[in-house]
């Protein structure tokens, strides 16, 4: 079996990508989940999966090179890592910018010092379309799109983007970087819109919007994402950048009112409230390159992947009640009280 990395395995996409290697059976990946289990990690986003010959759950710290040299060894060769550790909401970026950088840039830098030593065939950094900055009215973000981060987290993501660019042409280390845009599915932890709003509504609360409620972002179910990375693997060219996108691009009002629609609640529990500090207001990706060369494409519809969503939510009631308590109250709290 060949052995793939997995870091940041018990978050949102982390461990939705996980399941998609242990239950896809045209391949025969052995899966190393790590992570540090930090307050989105969480180990029922991987409690399905039995510990065997294709899985193992490490807790470790990306900025700890000596715990992640010992997973190397002891599951070498490892061939391919994939990074989805990181510090990712932008609000909590904008409250205090210090996790962001440890994680995301040193974090990264010593993940990548340990895997070039170790000599892996892929290294795939997992980042976003945020690195762009904001679009117009019109436009897409293609590959080469100019890194303009707008927010403390798209800054280090940037960061992060950057210096492996420069390991691949200082290196010649097989780095490989994809950025996409907002995801949305099962097990995302409930501080993003689709999860945060779903979860409001069903314990009778109302949802905060920022400012308007028009801001544009294009939405695309983690499984498509999961698949695309998959792609990105299999036959995607070290050095390169790629963009994943499903053409989905929705106002955050509108979605807001998809949710509403689907609980079957009114307008009255929208609660607009004072828009984030330097907001973008629109992000939409140009997949042009990924589908063209990789052969991939997203499958599947915002509609049914919405309503499939917010289904998984009023089905999993105990493990996202589980998660809002304690630390997550006092940032609820501290984000969104008297805006």
């Amino acid at each position: 079996m060949k052995t793939i990395l997995v870091t940041g395995a018990a978050g949102f996409i982390g461990s939705n990508f996980v399941r998609l290697l242990l239950r896809d059976s045209k391949n025969d990946w052995q899966v190393i989940a790590l992570d540090s289990l930090t307050y989105a990690g969480n180990l029922a986003n991987l409690a399905d999966f039995d510990v065997g010959d294709r899985f193992h759950f490490v807790k470790a710290d990306i900025c700890d090179e000596k715990a992640i040299t010992k997973v190397f060894e002891q599951f070498r060769p490892v061939e391919v890592v994939v990074n989805f550790a990181a510090e990712s909401h932008v609000d909590r970026s904008i409250l205090g910018s210090a996790e962001f950088i440890r994680t995301n840039v040193e974090g990264t830098r010593s993940l990548a010092d340990t895997a070039k030593k170790q000599e892996v065939k892929r290294f795939l950094q997992v980042s976003t379309d945020e690195v762009y900055g904001s679009l117009g009215a019109s436009g897409l973000f293609t590959e080469q799109t100019p890194v303009s981060p707008n927010s403390p987290y798209s800054a280090s993501k940037a960061a992060a983007d950057l210096l492996l660019l420069a390991y691949h042409h200082t290196h010649n280390m097989p780095v490989i970087i994809t950025r996409c845009s907002n995801n949305y599915g099962p097990y995302q932890f409930p501080e993003k819109l689709i999860p945060l709003f779903v979860t409001n509504l069903l314990e009778g609360k109302t949802v905060p919007v920022y400012g308007d409620g028009r801001q544009i972002r294009d939405w695309i179910h983690v499984e498509d994402h999961c698949r695309g990375l998959l792609a990105v693997i299999e036959k995607g060219k070290p050095g390169e950048v790629y963009n994943i996108g499903s053409d989905n691009e929705q106002y955050n009002i509108d979605i807001t009112k998809m949710i509403l629609n689907h609980l079957n609640k009114d307008d009255s529990y929208i609660e607009h409230v004072t828009d984030r500090p330097g907001h973008d207001r629109r992000y939409a990706i140009d997949s042009t390159k990924i589908k063209t060369e990789l052969g991939w494409r997203a499958q599947i519809k915002f509609s049914k992947g919405l309503a499939d969503t917010i289904d998984w939510y009023l089905n999993h009631e105990s493990w996202w009640s589980a998660i809002k308590t304690g630390e997550y109250l006092s940032y609820y709290e501290k984000q969104y009280h008297n805006r």
